[in-house]
């Protein structure tokens, strides 16, 4: 199969096609910019019209590139970095250079032939948007609490007994009442940021509100354990959950499947550091949750724990592996839910 990879930047492009025995054929830098897609777009035509096209980065820099691309009828796919990596060193050039990563694409392209397509915009990124913006928040938040905690330890020695937390809106409300009064320049500052916390309270509620609202009535809000903003996350980074051919290879782009680590007479797993790591999040939340409140999850721990001499976070581990499944499940049934406008 003759492929052409792209590896891509802020400003270029850089392709390489190469033939069916992986030998390059041609290559070319273009502009990251809608001129730059055109010229790819017909260079690309005129130098292997049947070439599968790979793309580093189509979530990024890459993402108008290919959905150009994409809309011009070419068949483009995603190409994760770690296969793109390690196919480098198999190319004989020295150094590091663009249009060697491009040629290491190319490769990669022509012989996985499961690579995922492209994600386009729709809900689901949408949808992924607004949790970022979310996180966003949240961080600040804790940025500000932070800030104002160390002004308020030198303004009102022994606060803490009185002030809970600096999360809750009534104990705010309680540190601003401790404060009145107080002209100091530091004074001004941490009033200044309590009234920031409860500006940015606000804004993480709408968002919070209006994630929920995009995911009323999916299937996954009936899985135990699993809440509006968790079921959101899942939605999100899966997009179209029909793109996997089994539950499997979503626990392997989620990193919750084991990876054989045998040698000779050793046959052994190891635990998988990789795959998309907000995925894994999202399933060690609903796991944690089960195995605190959910009789069938509690049991299975404690069998794992009790029987297995698995340890608690080994335990939490199987019980993410064996989440994927119901999760895959409900994810094809809501594929067909469409989700509130975000």
């Amino acid at each position: 199969m003759t492929a052409i990879g792209i590896d891509t930047h802020k400003a270029t492009l850089a392709a390489c096609a190469i033939d069916e025995l992986g030998k390059p054929t041609a290559e070319a830098t273009f502009a990251n910019d809608p001129d730059g897609h055109v010229a790819f777009i017909a260079w690309a035509r005129s130098t292997a019209p049947a070439a599968t096209v790979g793309i580093e980065g189509s979530s990024s820099f890459g993402a108008p590139l290919a959905r150009s691309a994409q809309h011009a009828g070419l068949s483009v796919r995603e190409v994760p970095p770690h296969l793109s990596r390690a196919e480098r060193r198999r190319t004989r050039r020295p150094g590091k250079s663009d249009p060697g990563d491009a040629l290491a694409i190319a490769r990669v392209t022509a012989r996985e032939t499961n690579l995922p397509p492209i994600r386009l915009p729709d809900r689901t990124s949408a949808l992924g948007l607004l949790l970022e913006a979310r996180e966003d928040l949240i961080g600040e938040e804790t940025r500000v609490r932070n800030r104002l905690h160390a002004h308020l330890l030198v303004l009102l020695p022994g606060y803490g007994g009185t002030v809970a937390n600096l999360v809750a809106a009534r104990h705010r409300t309680t540190a601003g009442r401790l404060l009145r009064g107080n002209s100091a320049v530091q004074a001004e500052l941490a009033r200044s940021l309590l009234a920031r916390l409860s500006r940015l309270d606000r804004e993480t509620e709408a968002l919070t509100r209006r994630i929920s609202a995009a995911v009323v009535g999916h299937p996954l809000l009936g899985l135990p354990g699993a809440g509006p903003i968790t079921v959101a996350r899942l939605i999100a980074e899966v997009g179209d959950v029909r793109r996997f051919r089994s539950a499997d290879a979503l626990a392997a782009l989620a990193g919750v499947a084991p990876i054989p680590a045998s040698s000779g007479q050793v046959q052994r797993m190891r635990l998988n550091r990789g795959g998309n790591r907000q995925l894994n999040r999202a399933l060690h939340v609903i796991a944690v949750t089960q195995a605190r409140f959910h009789p069938p999850a509690k049991a299975y721990v404690t069998r794992r724990i009790e029987a297995d001499g698995k340890t608690w976070r080994e335990a939490i581990r199987a019980l993410k592996r064996r989440l994927v499944r119901p999760v895959f499940g409900l994810l094809l049934e809501g594929s067909g839910v469409e989700l509130a406008a975000a």
